[in-house]
């Protein structure tokens, strides 16, 4: 990596020190700041590594992000943070993605939180620490740490360590690790406003934070810091973007779904439509009906269609839907959840002497976000007493249109209970964090750091719309008071709002918690000396007390739609680890790092996991590094002890072993009342993985540096939810979660979580540095981080073949070829400009409607890639006063168009894990130092 410019000295002084290069680098030029300054060069910790080193590219790729970085980049929160790193996943784990079903597998972590995902192996698979310690994972889920908790407001930078790291840290960092480094010994008070407003409307983001420091470590021996931000972020729904629209039939895209604002009819014994219904001149039979749609008024109403019958051609009923309106529910879905969020970090240090100090600090976070989906679709039928009456005031007679219509039946129909509101979820999270310790030097050469600290998240879901409980509802549906055939702009009657509004349910409906007990200590330094210089070590214990509850406060199964789980008891699980590090300099300019980690788990049992790594300068402008470890993934609260629920499926099921041995014999072929059960499992055995990096560094001269790190990760065990239907498919591959009884006749199936197959992925990460002058004085900056995902590869089950989902449609992460993050600079004097370029390859589209009906003339097959550019500029010529005016998606890039449903990925037409929806935008900035 490029250095500032140095002193003649100092470049001696560094090239004495080559072996002393730091085994995990940063790409800031510390060690050229420092030389400046004329102060010894300082000896730091970086993530990846417990021996305090100098800061310069080392054996690890580390990617470093600075504060100012962010606020050219008009970032304002960690979510936005996420799609700068290349190494990110493109997944669903943001707050708009994670607001529906990615899949069954989906180890959802959602819900009003924003994750993290390395190499896209999932939240869970990538450690997010602040100051190099843990935080408590999210209150609901027990997982992840959610990003919204991360007290910006006191940040001084972000290191990305991008290979795995369970060597160091133990769990979770199979990955990588996200470090949020929190500022130190800072004095004055200054206070940032941002804004970010869009061109087009609906989404804007807003940003306070203060920090205030007093006391000067060296000179008053403490020092006192305070950092407190407060952040807002407003909705933006998909009737205000034009691309977010799921009904483009030329392009081969139309909502399946005929649950619609304006009801359609269905047919059913002892109705008015019977069991089907013929048009005139017609042979085939026809299974629903809608007025509007035989009146070819669907488009009336917005929102509503015509049903695509080409586009969903289904074997199985062909003739269903094609006199019905279908309902575009991806174009009426909230793109960002409106936010608030307050964090703040206070810290007291104290220096005992120059070579001791402690320290005490909190970190607290409270989040507010709403969850808002489109109202409940509801179809009814005459055993739940919920069909129009005959009589009703609104009963819609259709005998014009079709001559077998029975007016004197009840009607049973589907319907978007629009009169309920949307339904609208309020999740609140508390966390916390307290911590004490101490660090310092023994003996003059010992660097010790011995810390204690405690973590807790709450997170509360209170539904505060559009829920009802289910019998009262159906009963105020059955007595016809209800027009469930009147569009929103007709509105309902006052005797129909007030029999909705006495069925419906506001109120608590769960909470969560997550608690996290750990005492660190670790003691690092020169061992002795070698001949090609000082054989550094450290040594250190990690002992941690993990926790988890969650309950549920009503019974959601009696309230239509409502989220429901099983209660959870607190669980509470101790880990105690001990590990050990080594850098050796084996010769000139050649250095490893040998690391060790031992875990034991007492509900899980104990994992030994060692890393090797090496970096290597056979010239002065060249350096090769690689690493090689193994890691893990202890499986988490939920996914062990969530509540077991005891289930049944329906009649017919076939047990594919037995039935092929016993054909015809219905205890295997037709098995009646067939258990299962779903969610925790208590035997998973943690997920193991082998992983690798193999890269160099090439630095010509100080102005220019390239980075190029190939990585590969093989993962074992992965944990993923299957449902019953799948186990029993693949019996032969899942036979350990069928449980037989002694004639060879199914007991029961263990669904939910289970050991399945691996995966494997292979890529590059590259790195581009450059920096010179211009004409009058101007001097440029250049950057480029990127990632090559060369292969994702994983098989469902063990035993199955591995597929490659790189530049394919999947339903969880979506695995791209290439993307990028790029800056360019200029700056003179108080003036600087910042562009800056946000890439995403392209990939093959998924196939519309599940390939039920034949794609159009028009339909491309291949999803276009994303850019998008960003302008920016800082002025300092005013006093205390630093202004930044930018404007991201510079030229107003919608997403691309791609032709997947809401179903399966969130946001009809587009795709939120892939793009930005909220357009060109302009933001200010504005910091201003009181003293």
């Amino acid at each position: 990596m490029p250095t500032s410019s140095c002193t003649k000295e100092s470049h001696v002084k560094l090239k004495k020190l080559a072996t002393m290069i730091a085994v995990i680098g940063t790409a800031a030029p510390a060690v050229a700041q420092q030389a400046q300054t004329d102060k010894p060069i300082q000896r730091v910790e970086i993530t990846g590594s417990s021996i305090k080193r100098i800061a310069t590219e080392g054996a690890l790729p580390v990617q470093t992000i600075t504060m100012d970085q962010l606020d050219k980049q008009g970032v304002t929160n960690a979510e936005q943070l996420m799609r700068l790193i290349s190494a990110n996943g493109t997944g669903a784990d943001n707050m708009t993605s994670g607001n529906n079903v990615f899949g069954a597998d989906a180890d959802r972590v959602s819900g009003g939180g924003s994750f993290a995902s390395l190499r896209g192996l999932g939240p869970t698979g990538t450690l997010v620490l602040i100051n190099g310690r843990r935080i408590s994972g999210y209150g609901l889920s027990g997982k992840a740490v959610d990003l919204n908790t991360i007290p910006l407001a006191a940040v001084a930078r972000i290191e990305v360590l991008k290979d795995g790291a369970s060597a160091i840290y133990g769990t979770d960092a199979v990955g990588g690790v996200i470090n949020f480094i929190l500022k130190t010994n800072y004095e004055g008070v200054q206070a940032n406003a941002t804004g970010n407003w869009t061109e087009h409307g609906g989404g804007a983001t807003r940003r306070l934070q203060v920090v205030a420091g007093h006391g000067n470590l060296d000179t008053d021996r403490f020092n006192v810091m305070v950092a407190v931000g407060y952040d807002r972020n407003n909705e933006l729904d998909s009737h205000q973007r034009s691309f977010a629209n799921g009904y483009q039939p030329a392009r081969g895209l139309s909502p399946d779904t005929t649950g619609t604002p304006v009801a359609n009819q269905l047919t059913g014994a002892g109705t008015a439509l019977g069991s089907n219904f013929q048009m005139p001149g017609d042979p085939n039979k026809y299974l629903q009906a809608g007025l509007l749609s035989l009146q070819g008024k669907c488009d009336s109403v917005q929102g509503m269609n015509q049903y695509a019958t080409a586009l969903w051609k289904d074997v199985t009923s062909p003739l269903r839907s094609t006199y019905s309106c279908a309902y575009d529910y991806g174009g009426d879905y909230v793109m960002q959840l409106p936010t608030e969020r307050t964090n703040g970090v206070a810290r007291a240090t104290f220096q005992v002497n120059p070579d001791h100090r402690v320290f005490a600090e909190a970190i607290a976070a409270h989040t507010n976000s709403l969850a808002i989906l489109t109202p409940a679709q509801i179809s009814t039928s005459l055993a739940n007493g919920n069909a129009y009456p005959v009589g009703g005031p609104y009963y819609q007679d259709l005998s014009p249109y079709i001559a077998s219509f029975d007016k004197t039946k009840p009607i049973i129909y589907k319907w978007r209970a629009w009169p309920l509101g949307n339904r609208t979820q309020n999740y609140t999270t508390d966390t916390v964090r307290l911590m004490t310790g101490a660090e310092g030097v023994l003996a003059g050469k010992w660097d010790y750091k011995i810390d204690l600290s405690h973590s807790e998240s709450h997170t509360k879901t209170d539904l505060v719309d559009g829920y009802a409980y289910t019998s009262a509802l159906y009963q105020v549906l059955g007595s016809g008071v209800v027009n469930p055939f009147a569009a929103p702009s007709q509105g309902q009657s006052a005797a129909a709002m007030q029999a909705l509004e006495g069925t419906k349910f506001y109120g608590r409906l769960q909470h969560g918690k997550t608690t996290l007990t750990q005492f660190n200590a670790s003691i690092s330094g020169e061992i002795w000396q070698l001949p090609a210089g000082p054989l550094q070590g450290a040594i250190g214990t990690d002992l941690r007390r993990e926790g988890y509850g969650f309950a549920q406060d009503v019974d959601a199964t009696k309230i239509l739609l409502a989220p429901g789980n099983a209660n959870q008891d607190t669980v509470n699980r101790n880990v105690k680890a001990i590990y050990t590090e080594l850098v050796v300099p084996v010769m000139k300019n050649l250095e490893l790092q040998l690391a060790l980690r031992r875990d034991d788990y007492s509900l899980i049992g104990a994992t030994t996991n060692p890393k090797i790594a090496f970096s290597y300068r056979p010239t002065s402008w060249l350096m090769l590094r690689g690493s090689a470890n193994k890691g893990f993934l202890a499986p988490s609260f939920a996914q062990l002890y969530s509540g077991r629920l005891d289930q049944e499926l329906p009649n017919g099921v076939s047990d594919p072993v037995g039935c092929a041995s016993h054909p015809g014999d219905p205890r295997y072929c037709a098995i009646e009342r067939l258990n299962y059960f779903s969610g925790g499992n208590p035997n998973l055995r943690p997920e193991t993985s082998k992983q690798g990096t193999l890269g160099f560094i090439v630095e010509p001269n100080a102005n220019f540096s390239m980075s190029v790190d190939y990585w590969a990760i093989n993962v074992k065990d992965r944990i993923l939810n299957r449902t019953p239907q799948v186990v029993l498919a693949n019996a032969a591959a899942l036979g350990e979660y069928i449980h037989r009884n002694a004639d060879g006749t199914i007991d029961y199936v263990d669904a939910g979580w289970i050991n399945a197959a691996g995966l494997k992925t292979r890529g590059a990460d590259v790195g581009l540095r450059g920096r010179g002058n211009l004409p009058d004085g101007w001097r440029w900056n250049a950057t480029l981080d990127g990632t090559w995902t060369q292969s994702y590869q994983f098989a469902e089950f063990e035993g199955q073949p591995y597929v490659e989902y790189v530049g394919n449609f999947y339903t969880r992460d979506i695995y791209l070829r290439w993307k990028h993050n790029a800056t360019f600079s200029v700056n003179k004097g108080a003036w600087s400009f910042l562009l800056s370029n946000l890439y995403r390859d392209g990939y093959k589209d998924q196939v519309p409607n599940g390939g039920k009906g034949t794609p159009p003339a028009g339909f491309n097959p291949h999803v276009a890639s994303y850019t998008t550019w960003g302008l920016s500029t800082t002025y300092t010529g005013l006093k205390n006063t630093t202004v930044t005016v930018g404007i991201q998606n510079l030229f107003d890039r919608d997403p691309p168009f791609t032709a997947h449903n809401v179903d399966e990925v969130v946001g009809a037409g587009w795709d939120p894990r892939v793009a930005d929806p909220r357009g060109r935008s302009l933001s200010f900035d504005v910091k201003y130092r009181f003293f």
